[in-house]
């Protein structure tokens, strides 16, 4: 009998685990891996280790908010609003 007949499915917490990983890595988690707890339990250990995405940018939707405030109230966003997550949330407060 060969390794893959007892392969152990991931648990739900794995899963988890791994999607949220995933998400703040912004990679993508493979089907396969989800597949066998051992494989899933290397790559968590692998993504585990690298450092988060950049999150200082403004998120989309804060993009398209402050693009949508901008047209109503007839002015522009400032440039280093699109760089900065913290001054793009000021300018949007401040022009609600």
């Amino acid at each position: 009998m060969d390794a893959a007949t007892f392969a152990l499915p991931a648990t739900e917490r794995q899963i988890a685990y791994a999607r949220s990983l995933a998400l703040r890595n912004q990679s993508l988690l493979p089907w396969e891996v989800q597949q066998d707890r051992r494989s899933l339990s290397a790559w968590i250990e692998a993504q585990a280790k690298l450092k988060p995405a950049d999150t200082s940018h403004p998120t989309s939707k804060q993009v398209a908010f402050a693009e949508r405030l901008a047209l109503i109230k007839r002015r522009a966003v400032p440039d280093e609003c699109f760089r900065d997550r913290g001054l793009m949330s000021k300018w949007i407060d401040g022009n609600r």
